[in-house]
């Protein structure tokens, strides 16, 4: 199964930010963890259509989601990953009404996946308690970061 390159790219990205930067990952390592998350995502996908065609409904509700997380033996992560959700719901609110979205549909692939990335800084951040941890090579410093070692 291989993924499309949006998403590869945004998983190295992610391994990287998430790994000190003295620390290097072989290619095969990061495709294997890249594999991983997608069959997972894969699991939770068709885990959650089953519990939503046992409640007879024709949509994957986020409701769906949590209880095949549940049903998976993933229970101990539903707390985390409905904070994620009511957060995503407040940022996706805010994002419409000012318009952010207005031009989505005009981005170019580079963009999306820039805009997709600061999302996930941002989603870091807050899992981190408000820390950035800083990237491994950033070409446009964009300010004091906070640092984890203070």
């Amino acid at each position: 199964m291989r993924c499309n390159g949006l998403i590869s790219a945004t998983m190295t990205k992610i391994i990287k930010e998430m790994l000190p930067p003295d620390v290097r990952v072989a290619r095969d390592a990061q495709d294997l963890l890249i594999e991983c998350c997608v069959e997972f995502i894969n699991l939770i996908s068709s885990e959650s259509n089953e519990v939503c065609n046992r409640e007879d409904k024709k949509t994957i509700a986020p409701e769906h989601v949590l209880k095949a997380l549940e049903g998976l033996g993933f229970g101990e992560y539903i707390e985390e990953v409905y904070a994620a959700y009511e957060q995503h719901k407040l940022e996706t609110v805010d994002t419409v009404r000012t318009g952010k979205l207005s031009n989505v549909a005009e981005m170019t692939e580079e963009q999306a996946l820039a805009e997709q990335q600061r999302m996930f800084a941002e989603a870091r951040a807050r899992m981190n308690g408000g820390i950035t941890v800083p990237k491994q090579s950033d070409p446009e410093p964009q300010g004091p970061q906070p640092s984890l070692n203070t």
